[in-house]
């Protein structure tokens, strides 16, 4: 941990709790004097403080945390890319550690204005054909993103159900796809009937208890839907309670949220939290030799990595994506301080675009923000065939990344030089956020900046002009 000054923080928690501070002080087993000068930032909050802090008061620790911090300056730097001031990383960073209430408001305030803009955009296209009385709500879409994100994509009742059920039904990797359907048909009456002649995945009749599943899944894939359907009858008011939440505004929010949770849950099960998590750190997170391990495939193994934040037993911390051809980014899970700007696409250079054009294999990049922070990335293409000759099929590149501090835990990390910060290549969250002056991907200016162009003087950037 890094000398941390957040006397703000603590005088502020100190205030919320209604307390003096030789009352805190006498607390945490402190000299008043010491407090004060905590409070001033004339010292750093110590691990010590900390730890004492969550004995006494059950405070998080990572509200203190640096990841913590970087979220926030992250999510501050899409806020002002609307506006027309120019603030420096250095600048977000004192608001983040010392005010991050303020912050925070910072970018709810953004929000609600990007929702507004949304409504009005909406409103503009519709009333050429009828009156309305009111706009729409941002994406369900994004809505889902933020209640994971808020979360750090952990949901702990989910994963202590999933490893109750796990060990009440005896399940092992090598039994999960037989053992769930026993389960199904033991606890709740369900059939399990495989239709070949079907391209849907999944289909539950509630008249008949018979869960059809598309003939054409792979036993994982099989065994993955039979433990989603288990989630939406075995835990469905749980479920109703999490989807209860401010940042689902609609009802189609609601209902994605519903699934993204039930698949939660179905790669819980089948990648139970304790025995995986050790079972990672034996193979030093070798996504391939845990596929191997549990039968399912490259990006079921990283999506449930990316999950792995329960308290007193975290994982490392990572982020994953799975993106197109196209640069569509079509799931996007952080545990942590990283995620790609709303604002326009991601970055050119970043080495999960290259995993298309090297099908099969695992490329490895460390690659560095405009913030200074650097990352160790992992990336591969993945492909689905379609059910018949003829039909297309997908094809998607995965990546998952981490803090280049917790790169030392990876397999992937072997033979490079994590600690030579030259070799790391400069990337951004997209054109329209990245500060980037002389990148030789640059498609257009930073929002919010003007650009000076002297057309006797060749510029190094090639912003497209025709």
């Amino acid at each position: 941990m890094r000398k941390a000054y957040m006397g703000v923080r603590l005088r502020r928690l100190r205030e919320e709790r209604g307390l003096k501070q030789v009352e805190l002080a006498q607390a945490l087993g402190i000299s008043p004097s010491y407090l004060n000068q905590l409070e001033q930032n004339q010292r750093p909050l110590t691990v010590a403080i900390l730890l004492k802090l969550n004995a006494v008061f059950g405070i998080d620790v990572q509200l203190f945390s640096e990841d913590e911090e970087a979220r926030l300056i992250t999510d501050m730097r899409d806020a002002i890319a609307d506006g027309g001031e120019s603030i420096s990383v250095a600048e977000l960073r004192e608001l983040a550690a010392n005010m991050p209430a303020v912050g925070r408001t910072l970018v709810a305030l953004h929000r609600r204005y990007r929702d507004a803009l949304e409504r009005g955009d909406a409103m503009a296209a519709e009333l050429g054909d009828s009156w309305i009385t009111g706009g729409k709500a941002r994406p369900p879409f994004e809505q889902v993103r933020d209640f994971f994100y808020a979360r750090h994509n952990h949901v702990e009742l989910l994963d202590e159900a999933a490893e109750r059920i796990y060990r009440d039904a005896q399940l092992t990797p090598r039994t999960i796809h037989a053992g769930i359907a026993a389960w199904l048909k033991h606890k709740h009456g369900v059939e399990i009937a495989l239709d070949e002649a079907t391209s849907v995945q999944r289909r539950f009749d509630r008249s008949s208890r018979i869960l059809h599943l598309s003939g054409s899944l792979t036993p994982g894939q099989q065994a993955f839907q039979m433990a989603t359907q288990l989630a939406f009858i075995h835990l469905d008011e749980a479920i109703g309670r999490l989807t209860d939440n401010a940042i689902l505004a609609d009802a189609e929010a609601r209902r994605l949220a519903r699934i993204g949770l039930a698949n939660y849950f179905a790669g819980a099960l089948i990648l139970p939290y304790g025995e995986f998590l050790a079972n990672a750190e034996a193979e030093h997170y070798d996504i391939e030799r845990l596929g191997q391990r549990y039968g399912v495939g490259f990006e079921t193994i990283c999506h449930r990595l990316s999950t792995l934040q329960r308290p007193g037993a975290r994982g490392v911390p990572f982020f994953f994506v799975r993106v197109d051809r196209a640069g569509n980014i079509s799931k996007r899970q952080s545990a942590t301080d990283f995620h790609f700007s709303r604002v326009g696409g991601s970055c050119p250079l970043w080495k999960v675009y290259e995993a298309f054009a090297q099908p099969n294999r695992v490329l490895r990049q460390i690659a560095q923000m405009p913030d200074g922070r650097t990352y160790l990335w992992i990336a591969k293409a993945v492909t689905s065939s379609g059910d018949r000759f003829g039909d297309p099929g997908k094809t998607f590149a995965i990546g998952l990344g981490c803090d280049i501090r917790h790169a030392g835990k990876l397999v992937y990390a072997r033979g490079l030089d994590i600690t030579d910060p030259t070799v790391a290549t400069p990337i951004g969250a997209g054109c329209k956020v990245c500060e980037r002056p002389a990148c030789p991907q640059r498609a257009f200016p930073p929002i919010g900046r003007m650009v000076t162009i002297d057309e006797n003087v060749a510029a190094p950037v090639p912003y497209p002009v025709a």
